[in-house]
């Protein structure tokens, strides 16, 4: 069975660092997974009256931004929405299995789609209650040339949080 070494921060320069430092101790974009709210960080809470269109700029300028930086030489980036939770962007395998879960877990937001990826439920819960919040929920997949220990060191070296090992399913 494989693994991979999951961690949260709040910081998209945490998280690029993060990457930056996997890649260059040779952990390949393939294996390396972001997942985050579309609006880019933590929701606004208040309310504006108007149209849609600045919602879609806003949406182009942060999928656009995405793809420009580090995290956007990460493979398979795209949208999507998961039930009850809202828009996300994600990019590595993690897309992929998100995507096929979000479709299914109408109920289960990304608690639902979380444990199908092979994490248990109450940390799944943490994941979710700290991407709500805007975290950056990022996913490694342990290889045989890199060990568990060292993807955790270097997660946090850059100081995410909440790390630690799932089975992937």
């Amino acid at each position: 069975m494989s693994k991979s070494i999951v961690g949260i921060s709040n910081s998209r320069l945490e998280v690029e660092n993060a990457v930056d430092a996997l890649q260059a101790s040779g952990i390949s974009s393939a294996d390396i997974s972001v997942l985050i709210p579309e609006s880019g960080g933590a929701p606004d809470t208040g309310t504006v009256k108007a149209t849609k269109a600045p919602e879609g700029a806003t949406t182009g300028a942060v999928t656009g931004g995405l793809a420009g930086g580090t995290l956007g030489l990460l493979a398979g980036i795209g949208a999507l929405a998961i039930p009850g939770v809202g828009p996300f962007i994600a990019a590595g395998p993690i897309m992929a299995a998100l995507s096929g879960a979000a479709l299914g877990a109408a109920g289960g937001g990304v608690v639902g789609a979380l444990v199908g990826l092979g994490i248990p439920e109450l940390e799944a819960k943490i994941y979710e209650d700290r991407i709500k919040a805007g975290g950056y929920l990022l996913a490694v997949h342990v290889s045989e040339a890199h060990s568990e220990a060292d993807i955790r060191e270097i997660l946090k070296r850059c100081d995410l949080e909440d790390i630690s090992a799932v089975t992937e399913k």
